[in-house]
């Protein structure tokens, strides 16, 4: 099938199975609530089985299974679809009528006149308001998103996931339906199986499952605009005042040349010796010996090239936090690394790679970015790769990391004061 891809983890070694499949799109600040609805509103119902009470009795009938929507941001690509997972022991082939299910969510829902019902759009349009909403109560996770909306003005990174609470609130069952089509026709889609079935076995299902699918132009074009350089020479910072009684700062770094050939093994060690690991840089140093913070820690994604730090504070401490945050990258810079914290840092990304082996939903988000990287090696060869690390190769990466962006989040009467 044209644009449709399959990965396939053939294991005994877990119980239960897992079926996924994800629609790739361009993320963009129109079409991204459209998107982010869509899976709900195919949940809800199909031609055989039209209501969740109808789903949620057939998938008791596959003892217990459960299928639920998803939606990703994987750099400036979103995807949207279905994750499935279902018993998986000798005597019990569920693989079949899962693929089926799977195949009739997509391609055959329940419609009104060829239109997604209206009651089905309107309620799951309500739904994803509410998440929209309710992100801001998650002053943490607030704090982060506004940062890479700052940081990214230009740039559809800057888009969340769910999109914004305009357009979602603009969102009707006509145009829902319009959209649906040619997403179905347009977009390249990422298949992954992992179980005891064998792969042929499992693209032939697949095959069956999506008989219907209409294939248009496929957009092969989409991707992952990776900048290299900061948006200004200096760094810019964005402060607002809220309802909080830490303070949130979060600071963007541009990981620069490293991505232009990026080594992923390189650049997760790099990561996890200056926060994204434990201990680390940011952890034994800004919040256990000096105390300047009740939390410290880096990100990396790797689709982006971009890297972020996070930190709740004091607000009288942020000058000192942020001073602080530098010098340790400076450190990792300049190569003032001991022996002992290379060797954790290789071993957590090494640990942490090789347990998502004991995990078929975390080996599912891993070979969905994977793919997407257009990379074909699995958890395994990454941590042996982590293994062979050097202090001069993470400081060939942490060369050009650049601070772009620093957004605090403070308390006060004021609410939404932005400088």
């Amino acid at each position: 099938m044209p644009g449709v891809f399959v990965t396939c983890i053939r294991t005994d070694k877990f119980r239960t199975g897992i079926l996924s499949l994800h629609l790739l799109t361009a993320l963009d600040r129109q079409t991204a609530a459209q998107n982010a609805a869509l899976p709900g509103v195919l949940r809800r119902g199909t031609v055989s089985a039209p209501d969740m009470a109808a789903l949620a009795a057939r998938l008791d009938g596959m003892y217990g299974a459960h299928i639920e929507p998803s939606v990703r941001k994987l750099g400036e690509i979103q995807a949207v679809g279905f994750t499935a997972d279902f018993v998986d022991v000798p005597g019990r082939d569920l693989l079949g009528p899962m693929a089926e299910l799977v195949g009739e969510l997509l391609l055959a829902p329940n419609t009104r006149g060829g239109l997604l019902l209206p009651g089905y759009v309107e309620g799951e349009k309500r739904k994803l308001i509410d998440l929209i909403r309710a992100r801001m109560n998650d002053r943490a996770e607030y704090a982060q998103a506004r940062l890479i909306e700052r940081m990214c003005p230009g740039e559809t990174y800057a888009v969340d996931a769910l999109g914004d609470e305009a357009t979602a609130e603009a969102i009707g069952y006509v145009a829902l339906t319009r959209h649906y089509k040619a997403l179905l026709a347009a977009s390249p889609i990422e298949i992954f199986y992992c179980g005891s079935a064998d792969p042929a076995r499992v693209c032939a299902v697949m095959t069956d499952a999506l008989v219907p699918l209409p294939r248009g132009e496929i957009d092969f074009g989409i991707g992952t605009d990776i900048r290299l350089n900061t948006v200004d020479e200096t760094p810019r910072t964005f402060t607002e005042q809220m309802d909080v009684s830490q303070g949130k700062l979060v600071i963007g770094y541009r990981v620069g040349r490293a991505m232009e050939d990026p080594d992923m093994a390189v650049l997760r060690v790099t990561d996890a010796l200056f926060g994204g690991g434990w201990p680390c840089k940011l952890s034994a140093n800004v919040r256990e010996k000096l105390s300047l913070c009740y939390y410290a820690y880096s990100e990396l994604d790797l689709m982006k090239g971009i890297m972020t730090v996070a930190s709740g504070i004091d607000p009288a401490d942020y000058e000192k936090t942020l001073a602080e945050i530098g010098r340790q990258l400076q450190a990792v810079k300049d190569g003032d690394i001991t022996d002992g914290e290379m060797t954790v840092a290789r071993a957590a990304v090494s640990s942490r790679m090789l347990s998502l082996t004991d995990d078929p939903a975390a080996l599912e988000k891993f070979w969905l970015e994977q793919n997407l990287l257009g990379l074909d090696y699995g958890p395994e060869e990454l941590a042996a790769l982590a293994e062979d690390v050097s202090r001069e190769d993470v400081v060939r990466a942490a060369a050009d990391i650049q601070c772009d962006a620093v957004y605090f989040l403070y308390g006060g009467e004021e609410e939404d004061a932005e400088d």
